[in-house]
């Protein structure tokens, strides 16, 4: 295990819900995704960190996710992205087969972040690495509800995640009590049909 990893697990905690990766799921992604992103995936599986606030995920299982978001923009002309991971609360982590950690998307508050690209082609597998290092819980819980949302709705499975209902987009607070298991990637395409979405740009 790579010193980059060791320290995500570190900051993040144990796998739960681990699910293997079958050999046909990663001769689909070989020469797509990073090979250190298919080497952690054959370790360890798709499944749940942080008590199950950030998940890795099948990009095959969110390309309806990966439609609705951004099937219809110009991203999809610079890039051909996948979606590899996503909080309890439904941020996105795309990544771009040339670009790689260049675009999250927020689902319930229908906003992204986009920026240029630091690493490409030939240094991806780098940018991987940082990828995994770079995560934090406080980046991934949303106003801090999450253990509250645990502690009232009990642990997610990886297919579920924590959403507003009604959503944002329709007028319902964010508040706790708002808050429902639901099935990720249906709720998260039915978010993408609610509000258009919202790229910032930051500076750095």
């Amino acid at each position: 295990m790579d010193d980059d990893f060791e320290f995500f697990l570190a900051q993040m905690g144990p796998a739960i819900e681990r699910r293997r990766v079958s050999e046909a799921s990663m001769a689909r992604f070989r020469g797509k995704l990073p090979v250190q992103l298919l080497a952690y995936w054959e370790q360890h599986g798709w499944c749940g960190y942080a008590d199950g606030l950030f998940w890795t995920v099948d990009p095959q299982e969110y390309e309806p996710v990966l439609e609705a978001w951004i099937g219809d923009t110009p991203f999809m002309e610079k890039d051909a992205y996948h979606v590899i991971a996503r909080s309890a609360f439904g941020k996105l982590y795309f990544w771009g087969e040339h670009t790689g950690d260049t675009l999250k998307v927020m689902a319930p508050g229908a906003y992204g972040i986009s920026r240029e690209s630091i690493f490409q082609d030939d240094r991806l597998e780098f940018a991987l690495r940082l990828f995994f290092s770079n995560r934090d819980r406080e980046e991934n819980d949303f106003n801090d509800m999450f253990s509250g949302a645990r502690k009232k709705l009990g642990q997610l499975k990886h297919d579920e995640m924590y959403g507003f209902v009604p959503a944002l987009a329709l007028g319902g607070p964010a508040t706790l009590t708002h808050l429902k298991k639901v099935k990720a990637v249906e709720h998260l395409v039915l978010l993408a049909q609610l509000a258009p979405l919202q790229i910032m740009n930051p500076a750095t």
